[in-house]
């Protein structure tokens, strides 16, 4: 097997168990509360932090690791990330209580902050042309595979084995991850980095992706009843908004500026921004709604998205080569305008589902194959080779940024129509109370009898507007593609952007 097959292996593994991770152990949670003491969290509250510990610190540290990446070396970084979440994985594996768990969970997001963008770093650093958009293709495909498999192989190893094997599966593909990085995946940097690293920068970074990620999730888990979601807000918004004029007065920055100079670079953030937070959010709420309304189980409700997500496992690597070869553009146009018409209507999907959700994962399916890879492409390909972690890292964060901000978004609007249908259809009852929305809240089957009918008609009224409003952040997201991306043969290099000729040669250095 050559040096290029293994840094691949070493690149789709290393960021494949950052995103296995999430989804297997989000099947493990309830085991996880009837099984582990706790020193003084409750049941709900320890689940919680257990999953949005990894995410927050996981969001927050991105765009700081991939600076890190590109300073003092991708190999070298990559190992590092590595060896810390295997670690930090046999760490939560052996967790003898609640608190300790999500203690290790927050190391584990800091060391899988150092994967992902680490990832796509040394892809860009060892691939060029159609193959480079191959590459990308098989990482986005790999990526799809996870978000399947994960509640598959976590479902089974919680209830054959333990929910400690969900960690524990990590120490594996961590081996092998490490051992190709080790054995064949060549040192790169940035040649041109100062000695000295911006570290005030990254605590500016840290505060605003945190702070708004922290914020809408805190606010939105409180019902926006709590202060603290408020004030996490705005210290997120206070450090995004200073982070230019900070990045512009710093003569080294962690962030360099010229990146943003490049039309691509901007465009592709600005379009994952819209994309990526319409498609998890959209995809959230359908599961709810799938469950909580319509009555599917976990297992089936699994099941139904596995048909759109196999286009992207198999034909990613595909499109990720034609959009090296054509250009990015019309893919990433074309992509978003398809998954916006993905809109519905025991252990297995009921009959209804081949006329009601099929049709429509179908096209999701052939939405997100044309873009996924093509997107990467834009991005990567946009910005010079010594800049590709950070360049990454910033992508990253913005996709994990965008969900929380249209779930925020989409939720208000959601509960504001669930309960004005509600008090418009039932009489004699305050929708107002919070004793009420307690008992009652959308896209569940409530405890009486009585509401199960009205409750339903609202939840699905409320469920076909948060798919109108995911819908016209991906139409959004394919105007702003098709207006803003250039292909490369009409695209002329940013500042600090090397030419394509010269790219390779700054690659092997």
């Amino acid at each position: 097997m050559t040096s290029k097959r293994w840094i691949l292996i070493a690149a789709v593994l290393g960021s494949g168990i950052v995103f296995l991770d999430s989804t297997v152990v989000n099947v493990a949670l309830p085991r996880i509360g009837r099984d582990l003491p706790r020193l003084f969290l409750g049941v709900l509250e320890g689940q919680s932090y257990v999953y949005n510990a990894y995410l927050l610190t996981l969001s927050a540290l991105l765009i700081l690791a991939g600076a890190l990446s590109d300073f003092y070396g991708r190999r070298r970084t990559f190992l590092l990330g590595l060896i810390g979440f295997g670690a930090t994985s046999v760490l939560c594996g052996l967790a003898p209580n609640m608190e300790l768990l999500v203690a290790f969970r927050i190391l584990q997001g800091a060391a899988g902050a150092l994967l992902v963008p680490g990832s796509l770093a040394l892809l860009t650093a060892n691939f060029s042309g159609e193959e480079q958009g191959r590459a990308f293709g098989v990482w986005a495909g790999a990526s799809g595979a996870t978000t399947i498999l994960g509640p598959v192989v976590g479902g089974l190893l919680v209830d054959t084995v333990s929910w400690r094997a969900a960690f524990l599966i990590n120490v594996p593909l961590v081996l092998l991850a490490a051992w190709a990085t080790w054995k064949h995946v060549p040192e790169s940097r940035d040649e041109q980095a100062t000695s000295q690293f911006d570290w005030l920068g990254a605590l500016v970074v840290g505060l605003a992706v945190g702070g708004l990620a922290f914020g809408t999730i805190y606010g939105q888990q409180r019902d926006w009843s709590d202060p603290i979601g408020y004030i996490a807000l705005a210290v997120g918004v206070v450090a995004t908004a200073g982070l230019p004029i900070y990045m512009m007065r710093k003569t080294h920055a962690l962030i360099p500026l010229h990146l943003f100079k490049s039309r691509n670079f901007s465009v592709t953030n600005l379009s994952t921004l819209l994309i990526y937070g319409a498609l998890y959010v959209t995809f959230y709420y359908l599961a709810l709604f799938q469950q909580g309304t319509i009555g599917y189980t976990a297992a089936a409700a699994g099941l139904a998205g596995i048909p759109g997500t196999l286009f992207l496992i198999f034909f990613s690597a595909r499109f990720g080569s034609l959009a090296a070869r054509y250009g990015p553009r019309w893919f990433m146009a074309l992509g978003p305008l398809l998954l916006q018409l993905d809109a519905p209507g025991s252990y297995l999907p009921p009959l209804s589902y081949f006329t009601d959700f099929l049709p429509g994962s179908i096209i999701f399916g052939l939405g997100i194959m044309i873009l996924v890879a093509p997107l990467t492409t834009a991005l990567m390909t946009s910005v010079p080779v010594r800049n590709s972690g950070v360049a990454s890292a910033i992508n990253n964060a913005i996709s994990r940024v965008g969900p929380q901000l249209a779930g925020a978004l989409i939720f208000v609007f959601l509960t504001a129509n669930f309960y004005a249908y509600l008090a418009s259809r039932v009489a004699n009852v305050n929708v107002n109370d919070p004793s009420f929305r307690s008992a009652v809240s959308p896209l569940n089957t409530p405890a009486d009898a009585h509401l199960i009918g009205i409750v339903r008609d609202a939840s699905t009224s409320s469920f076909h507007i948060a798919m109108v409003l995911g819908a016209a952040l991906l139409i959004l997201g394919a105007i702003v593609n098709a207006v803003g991306i250039e292909n490369a043969a009409a695209r002329k290099p940013a500042e600090g952007e090397p030419k394509p000729a010269d790219s390779r040669a700054e690659a092997a250095v």
